[in-house]
């Protein structure tokens, strides 16, 4: 398993700097500073340089494909940390609302299609990882007393992914700090030998990337971004958009500035609150029966 998860990120940490859109600037800078210490020659420096920009120009962006292999082993990454629900009623429920709300984004489709998978931990918590992956724990199922409040949690994360705000943590978390290591210790005119390098050097950066994303966060801007993608996708599938401030008023009493859970990775739900009640959105326990009935049956077979 850790021998395919090594293999996975190599691949996909290669992809994540070549997505890099100021690439050759970064690589331009770190390579001037090794000239000018005498830890490179200025051959070697255009040789690192050149092929930077090669392999820039093979991956200009990152496609949806490398974004698919990319947000895998972030979550492989997850997964290294928590344990799935052996839960199959309760998966498949969460999948089937899933699903249901992301073809109501403005993104309906990814490379390899949207997953919703639970977490066999109290913390409360959620990841979104690139490409439509995503995690939501037991504990944050805990917070949820209606679908809709579920429909919430699940729509946000959602908004993370239709944004891309795991490729943007990905494409500026550790990219420098890999490039110059690289520069600064590539002695030798770069070929296939060097070019591994730059693989080993991204293998052992995604356990740093993955870690922001799991210990750190998302920015307020972005949380605050993802919020406003769960109304509108509420909206457009028929859920209350209003269920998004009643799940937060839920997290507030739980919330903990402490804690290592959502309080680490998120904004206080307080403040997320009054960024949306200033947009006109209240708080709402309104759900359906059908809902209420579904929700009963397959929340409670936690």
């Amino acid at each position: 398993m850790k021998r395919l998860y090594v293999m996975m990120a190599g691949a996909a940490l290669v992809v994540a700097l070549a997505g890099c859109e100021t690439m050759n600037q970064i690589t331009e800078g770190v390579t001037g500073i090794a000239v000018a210490t005498g830890q490179l020659s200025e051959e070697e420096a255009g040789s690192i340089n050149r092929t930077t920009r090669a392999v820039t120009k093979t991956f200009e962006d990152i496609t949806p494909e490398q974004e698919y292999y990319i947000g895998r082993t972030v979550a492989a990454t997850v997964l290294m940390g928590y344990r799935p629900l052996e839960n199959g009623v309760l998966n498949n429920y969460v999948n089937r609302v899933g699903q249901s709300l992301a073809q109501f984004s403005s993104r309906p489709e990814t490379f390899g299609g949207y997953r919703f998978l639970v977490l066999d931990s109290d913390e409360i918590n959620a990841f979104a990882a690139p490409g439509g992956l995503v995690l939501v724990t037991r504990g944050l199922l805990a917070c949820c007393e209606t679908e809709d409040e579920l429909a919430a949690v699940l729509a946000h994360e959602i908004g993370h992914v239709e944004k891309q705000h795991g490729l943007r943590a990905i494409k500026t978390g550790r990219l420098s700090t890999a490039l110059s290591t690289l520069a600064v210790e590539s002695m030798k005119t770069m070929g296939s030998a060097e070019l591994a390098e730059v693989t080993k050097a991204f293998d052992e950066s995604i356990h740093d990337i993955s870690g922001t994303l799991m210990n750190s966060g998302y920015s307020r801007k972005l949380e605050f971004e993802a919020d406003l993608c769960a109304v509108d996708i509420l909206r457009a599938a028929g859920y209350t958009p209003g269920a998004l401030v009643a799940m937060l008023e839920n997290m507030d009493k739980r919330w903990e500035p402490a804690r290592l859970d959502f309080a680490a990775t998120h904004p206080p739900p307080a403040d997320r609150i009054k960024e949306l009640k200033r947009r006109g959105v209240e708080t709402s326990k309104d759900t359906k029966p059908e809902r209420s009935r579904r929700f009963r049956a397959a929340v409670g077979a936690r």
